[in-house]
């Protein structure tokens, strides 16, 4: 008679290991999105204002389902590098990204871009505007553009 209990102890369990497999079907999201690749990647170029000319290269990645952005800003005069979060919003023609820079904790700028693509080629532009004694103080207007193999689907 115990022989007979367990395979019917065990049924349930073995009649809802297919129900549960399919379940993993409506949590699918698929890894990257069109818009993730056409903005993710690494951009390099210019930032122009009170000190002149300074070179500059950004790493961006966009996570659309959450509507964030991250990356880090690295001035390539000063080796200094930047960490940075904050939004996007998509716009009719292009992305518009909002980012805090922080070096070891401390805010220490405030980054906005617009990503477009003209005539097939991804660009970046936008203002930097350096954070000293928590105001805004020099600004610096960008232009990136990506580097090998970045920004492109």
């Amino acid at each position: 008679m115990r022989s007979l209990l367990r395979p019917v102890q065990f049924a349930p369990f073995l009649l809802s290991a297919p129900l549960l497999g399919s379940c993993a079907w409506g949590a699918y999201f698929p890894p990257v999105t069109a818009l993730e690749q056409q903005v993710n990647g690494v951009y390099e170029g210019v930032g122009v204002g009170p000190t002149g000319r300074v070179p500059y290269r950004l790493a961006l990645s966009v996570v659309e389902r959450d509507g964030r952005v991250s990356g880090s800003l690295v001035n390539l005069e000063s080796r200094k590098t930047y960490a940075g979060n904050g939004t996007f919003k998509r716009l009719q023609d292009g992305t518009e990204l909002t980012m805090n820079l922080y070096e070891n904790g401390a805010a220490r700028a405030n980054l906005y871009l617009v990503h477009r693509e003209h005539d097939g080629q991804a660009r970046l532009d936008g203002h930097l505007r350096t954070v000293l004694l928590g105001r805004e103080a020099l600004g610096y207007t960008l232009t990136l553009h990506p580097t090998q193999g970045a920004g492109t689907p």
